[in-house]
């Protein structure tokens, strides 16, 4: 019996391994405005493609911090490239779980600076024993949970959207 289950349960979680960081997040109820976001860019393709990507994903809490009127004018379809780049800002080639970015900030005396897929740079740090983001305008996001796993990369979920200059 033990066995049985130890095999139920190994065959669940590597099935979940196998969806995307996209599928990950539509099946997340805190998510659903940034899966809008990522349809209305048209990156779903990409964020579905064998990557490894690490995504910071921000909650649905995250983009009402936002203007309302900011998150309108980005959805419009005029404002796709915006909207591209600001999503991009969110994703890291590779596949970094937690224990990778408190080493890397460790490593780096306090902080660490990683290269976004849009082409900017994001600088990860802790306060309080959290990792936080801050992002090329000053703002500043603090990632609430980690290495939710993907089978193209994982997913950290943060309180704020990060933006480009």
């Amino acid at each position: 019996m033990k066995f049985l289950l130890t095999m139920l349960i190994g065959g669940i979680i590597s099935a979940s391994a196998q969806n995307t960081v996209v599928d990950v997040a539509v099946g997340s109820s805190a998510h659903t405005t940034l899966v809008a976001a990522v349809k209305a860019a048209d990156l779903v393709s990409t964020l579905q493609s064998a990557g490894p990507f690490t995504v910071f994903a921000p909650t649905n809490d995250a983009f009402a911090k936002l203007p309302q009127e900011t998150v309108a004018y980005l959805l419009k379809p005029e404002n796709k490239a915006t909207l591209a780049k600001i999503l991009t800002y969110h994703v890291v080639a590779g596949n970094l779980d937690a224990a990778a970015v408190v080493k890397a900030i460790t490593d780096g005396k306090g902080k660490v600076t990683v290269k976004t897929v849009s082409g900017g740079f994001l600088t990860a740090s802790l306060k309080d024993g959290k990792v936080i983001l801050t992002d090329e305008k000053g703002g500043i996001a603090t990632v609430t949970a980690t290495d939710l796993k993907a089978g193209n990369g994982v997913i950290h979920v943060i309180d704020s959207v990060v933006l480009p200059k």
